[in-house]
């Protein structure tokens, strides 16, 4: 809610006057965050992930169903046995019947057996040489079927689906930091054309104060006409580099405008964060982290889960199979429905069915081996990601403790390049330094706002890749989470 109050005051002068708004990077992330077309993308990817959660806790309760059989109407010939001619004849029959079952089933996870409870009622109505009405009628039944030694299901997925969903919420995490990664390239390739403009601006308005300086200074044989007209060259290309600066400076902004969901008309200015605190990350708290949240260890332990699923089901299916089913009931045949209903029978039910493999050639064996080898496959390249991103995670953390001293360092760069030009260019103007000491000052100075710029993004690009290898909030010390 905070966020979307955030976007609609961000978006309300946009609406209205299209007029400049001044953008820090947290708030683009925010914006990003709650209307970039990225992030809802991804969450509605988790929206899936979500119901189908949803769905298997619904399967872990009892489930209701009605079976009806409101009509049905059969006409055919059937051969039957004429006891007073001692022969077989055919006869025609005709047969209406309508049927209703109502069926209560829990599954039981721990042994992968099913209880049931039954309770319906068939009719059935005869025409041609037999004419009557019949009703079966089963006011109850409870029973319970398990396959004994088969494969159980039901215990993989309580096993599997919870680890499933965790990663679905730690791929929404993952995903929206990747937003707020890609919201730091673009905020600061829109931070670098505004100073890459600025600092042509400056040069332009520089170098026509520097021609008509040079000028003067010709007129008097200070200067030489070949320094003239590097001065008039400068110039030249000053105001092409500031026609550049002004067209990639527009790309910059529609690129932030399109992936922030904004208009094409917004103004928007970006500024720059300050200079970040000093702050040591450790590699093995990072570490720790990226194993318990990474969505990518999550997806390799369920996919180990998945694999070591697979192989107990074809074990199991390559040996011998045997089901059971019991049930204990009441059952009553009568030509009327309320009678079907008086003085019940018992009705039990016990079966145990054996199915047993003889000869199939070793292809039981071989599916066996086979999704042996996918298990330890899978086990192999879980260990090597895990490895991979272990690695990845200490590189950023090392990356980012030395880029909260490069921001510093190019800053302090910063303030003495623009000191060593402002000085470099008094003293062209009164004639105490060349022309080549002044161009060389002045690529210092560009070249040294614009690292400045650089390390600022490269210090944010760090930080945001760790929160997305982590999903953990360094600032607060805590875990990133969903809202």
């Amino acid at each position: 809610m905070k966020k979307l109050l955030l976007s609609i005051l961000i978006l309300f002068p946009f609406a209205l006057y299209s007029q400049k708004v001044d953008l820090t990077l947290q708030h683009a992330i925010s914006i990003a965050n709650d209307s970039s077309l990225q992030a809802f993308r991804v969450k509605n990817m988790y929206q899936s992930y979500y119901w189908q959660y949803r769905s298997f806790k619904a399967e872990r309760l009892p489930s209701l169903s009605l079976q009806l059989t409101p009509a049905s109407y059969n006409r055919y010939i059937r051969q039957r046995y004429d006891s007073q001619e001692n022969i077989d004849v055919y006869r025609a029959q005709q047969m209406y019947s309508a049927s209703g079952m109502l069926n209560i089933t829990q599954n039981f996870d721990l042994t992968g057996g099913t209880f049931y409870l039954e309770t319906g009622v068939e009719y059935m109505r005869n025409f041609g040489d037999y004419t009557g009405n019949q009703f079966s009628s089963v006011p109850v039944r409870i029973g319970y079927r398990q396959n004994l030694i088969g494969f159980n299901s039901f215990k993989w997925d309580k096993k599997i689906e919870p680890l499933r969903f965790e990663k679905a919420k730690k791929e929404l995490i993952y995903n929206m930091e990747m937003v707020a990664e890609n919201t730091v390239e673009l905020f600061f390739a829109l931070a670098l054309a505004q100073e890459e403009l600025r600092l042509a601006e400056n040069n332009l308005a520089s170098c026509d104060t520097l021609f008509i300086t040079g000028e003067r200074r010709f007129r008097i044989q200070s200067i030489s006409e070949a320094d003239l007209l590097t001065l008039k060259l400068d110039r030249v290309n000053a105001q092409n580099t500031l026609d550049n600066a002004r067209i990639s400076l527009k790309r910059a902004r529609s690129g932030l405008a399109t992936f922030l969901g904004l208009s094409q008309d917004a103004d928007i200015s970006v500024v720059l964060p300050a200079v970040p605190l000093a702050r040591e990350i450790q590699a093995d708290i990072a570490v720790e982290q990226a194993r318990a949240n990474n969505p990518t260890l999550l997806q390799h332990r369920q996919s180990i889960l998945e694999a070591q699923r697979t192989l107990s089901r074809t074990k199991m299916e390559s040996r011998f199979n045997a089901n059971f089913n019991a049930s204990v009931g009441f059952n009553q045949v009568a030509p009327t429905f309320s009678e079907a209903y008086r003085h019940p029978l018992r009705q039990d039910l016990v079966s145990f069915s054996v199915s047993i493999p003889l000869v199939d050639w070793g292809v039981r064996k071989g599916r066996v081996n086979m999704a042996q080898n996918d298990l330890n496959v899978t086990e192999i390249s879980a260990r090597q990601e895990e490895l991979t991103i272990e690695e990845d995670v200490i590189m950023t953390v090392s990356d980012y403790n030395i880029q909260q001293h490069l921001v510093t360092s190019a800053m302090e760069a910063m303030d003495l390049a623009d000191i060593a030009y402002e000085r470099t260019k008094q003293r062209f103007m009164i004639g105490k330094a060349d022309i080549n000491s002044l161009t060389l000052s002045q690529s210092r100075q560009q070249n040294a706002n614009t690292n400045y710029i650089r390390a600022l993004q490269n210090y944010w690009r760090s930080y945001y890749r760790l929160r997305k290898l982590t999903l953990y909030d360094f600032d607060f010390n805590k875990m990133i989470d969903i809202e």
